[in-house]
């Protein structure tokens, strides 16, 4: 899909149709849409004191043939009160427009900005918006409607302001393809994307972006003597892989932090011998969203070229039910020499994690976040709204919360009391990977992958209830969200 920048009128461009938001108010008839009003014959006004048109948030007005344009359609998005506007609110304007549109078999249309939002932000929480909503997960069927959106124009910004608009776009373009790139992976079943070809995929990225690679096969990883990971991988016909992928930048400062990305990426997960209901059971190749996650913002970070190192770790296994498969009451030794006793095997994205987050560790990371689709408990805390925000160095935490803000993703810190600890505290070895206690369940899967993080401050991210809609949003097709991309490409950033 082509977006560019449009500096004609835009009451004169022909095209399928023109879209702009409009904010809630006593009079919605402000800013641009006053304009249209002006060029409809007061068109606008009509229908806001009719009560057609208010404002409220992704309301949806079409007009066809509108007076004063030489666009077909004039769509009116409804974007909710101009104080609480924001770039997730463009964003999912933009997205929402776009998917109205295209099920409508518009072929091209324009966006026209409202100025509410510095330009170089407005730009690219549009294209975001355009390029996610346009992401569909309908690849493997064989009906697919041949309804696609070949053109979008921004118009409306101000000349000056050209190239902070060109800037704005480019980012928007480079973080939304990488979101979808991550949610591409996420959306393979589980028999087209194994860990093998996990790792081939994240190879050909990291090689086309100019990232450094390097996978380790299961020999490999047990000679590292990742027990952890091979405990959960042992259970498959799958071998694990392990993938790291570095980004340098041009002048790295001397004594310059490290970041250290580390997601979960289990394949699929059946539970294992602790297995699973059936219920529901197919959605589980999303279990390595967090892996595709951070090898999005690795890819992103290629292009955008932050001058921080950042270095990306993955983990890539399937958890199966098999006569090899780890039972409850083993006891396991992770790369940190740390024994682990196993009382459920459906809590094996932690074990991943315990070698992952050591081993990052030892190539040098200073600061660490990981991400992962860890425990169903946090979708009790939270439902399908917030990502759950562990942390233990406050200052690191509030960095992450703030990215998480300037940039419209819903996160929320959760607490890490020393209490929470004693409950994964083991009888027969050192920790066992899930809770002796009743409740707290994301945040005892949080303080296990702390007891690998060390003294390095870290921050776990849990998106088990954030990283697949279970239905499409108006803005975002249903299946896998890229969640949490977004707010770390801009963590990097603030580097």
């Amino acid at each position: 899909m082509q977006i560019k920048l449009e500096t004609k009128p835009y009451a004169s461009l022909e095209i399928d149709a023109l879209v702009t938001p409009v904010f809630e108010g006593d009079d919605p008839i402000q800013g641009r849409v006053a304009e249209l009003d002006q060029l409809t014959g007061g068109l606008l006004k009509k229908l806001a004191t009719g009560g057609e048109l208010t404002g409220k948030t992704l309301e949806f007005t079409l007009i066809h043939a509108p007076a004063g344009l030489k666009a077909a359609r004039l769509l009116l998005v409804g974007a909710g009160k101009k104080d609480q506007f924001s770039v997730a609110t463009l964003r999912k304007i933009a997205g929402a427009a776009l998917r109205s549109l295209k099920a409508k078999s518009v072929k091209n249309f324009a966006f026209l900005a409202g100025g509410a939002l510095p330009t170089e932000d407005g730009s690219q929480a549009i294209v975001e918006g355009l390029l996610t909503g346009n992401f569909e997960t309908d690849k493997y069927k064989t009906d697919k409607k041949d309804k696609k959106i070949e053109s979008v124009a921004l118009v409306g910004f101000p000349e000056a302001e050209t190239s902070a608009v060109q800037k704005g776009m480019a980012r928007g373009r480079i973080i939304a393809e990488s979101q979808n790139f991550a949610r591409d992976l996420v959306n393979e079943p589980s028999n087209k994307l194994t860990p093998r070809v996990l790792a081939e995929k994240a190879e050909a990225m990291a090689k086309e972006a100019g990232l450094a690679v390097e996978i380790f096969d299961e020999k490999k990883i047990a000679d590292l003597k990742m027990g952890a990971l091979l405990s959960v991988a042992q259970g498959s016909a799958e071998p694990p892989r392990f993938i790291v992928v570095t980004y340098t930048p041009a002048n790295p400062k001397p004594g310059a932090p490290v970041i250290g990305l580390v997601g979960k990426a289990v394949t699929f997960d059946t539970g294992g011998v602790s297995i699973k209901p059936a219920d529901g059971m197919e959605k589980m190749k999303y279990d390595m969203a967090g892996g595709a996650t951070m090898l999005g913002v690795m890819r992103a970070l290629a292009a955008l070229k932050p001058n921080v190192k950042v270095i990306g770790v993955v983990p890539a296994t399937e958890n199966m039910v098999s006569g090899k498969a780890q039972k409850p009451g083993d006891i396991q030794t992770a790369m940190s020499g740390k024994t682990i006793e196993v009382l459920n095997t459906d809590a094996e994205g932690r074990l991943i994690l315990a070698d992952a987050v050591h081993y990052a560790r030892q190539l040098g990371a200073t600061h660490l976040v990981d991400a992962a689709t860890l425990t169903g408990a946090i979708v009790v805390a939270l439902a399908n709204v917030n990502v759950g925000v562990f942390g233990s160095d406050q200052t690191w935490t509030d960095k992450l919360l703030a990215s998480a803000k300037a940039t419209g993703e819903k996160m929320w810190q959760l607490p890490m009391d020393d209490e929470y600890r004693e409950l994964i505290k083991g009888s027969f070895a050192d920790i066992q990977n899930i809770s002796s206690g009743k409740g707290g369940g994301s945040i005892t899967g949080a303080w296990f992958i702390r007891e690998f993080a060390g003294d390095t401050p870290w921050i776990h991210l849990d998106i088990a209830g954030t990283a697949w809609n279970d239905d499409a949003k108006p803005w975002l097709a249903k299946g896998p969200t890229g969640v949490a991309l977004r707010t770390l490409v801009h963590l990097v950033q603030t580097f």
